[in-house]
């Protein structure tokens, strides 16, 4: 069973940048596409930025294009998201998640496993 643990959330002011972490374990981390997704309150779910299995492709929401940056590191098993000049927008949960495919998607209904979330909160 995949199991992902994000670390890295906490609070910051506007134009700060801030670094998450997502640990991979349970299957073998290069078959997995990676991606994160936000949820703030009252709000559904919505992608930020995903990665392909080699990094060789990456996606991202056109809200953050610029300012955040995804990443993984297959020898350590983690994903990685650089979140730089951070907005007061950008206060959410943040989630994990992992798709059992080496092609990234944007849906959340194409991700099989989820992280429990960590917390981002921008203040001005």
């Amino acid at each position: 069973q995949v199991q992902l643990v994000e670390s890295g959330g906490g609070l910051v002011q506007a134009g700060d940048s801030l670094t998450l972490a997502c640990t991979f374990s349970g299957r073998s981390f290069v078959s997995y596409a990676m991606s994160w997704f936000r949820q703030a309150p009252g709000e559904d779910r919505k992608f930020v930025a995903g990665i392909n299995w080699n990094g060789d492709t990456t996606l991202y929401a056109d809200s953050v294009k610029g300012r955040f940056t995804i990443s993984r590191d297959n020898a350590k098993n983690t994903a990685y998201l650089r979140m730089s000049t951070l907005e007061p927008g950008d206060t959410a949960v943040y989630y994990c998640a992992a798709r059992f495919s080496i092609v990234v998607v944007r849906g959340a209904d194409g991700y099989d496993y989820w992280g429990q979330g960590t917390q981002v909160t921008v203040s001005p």
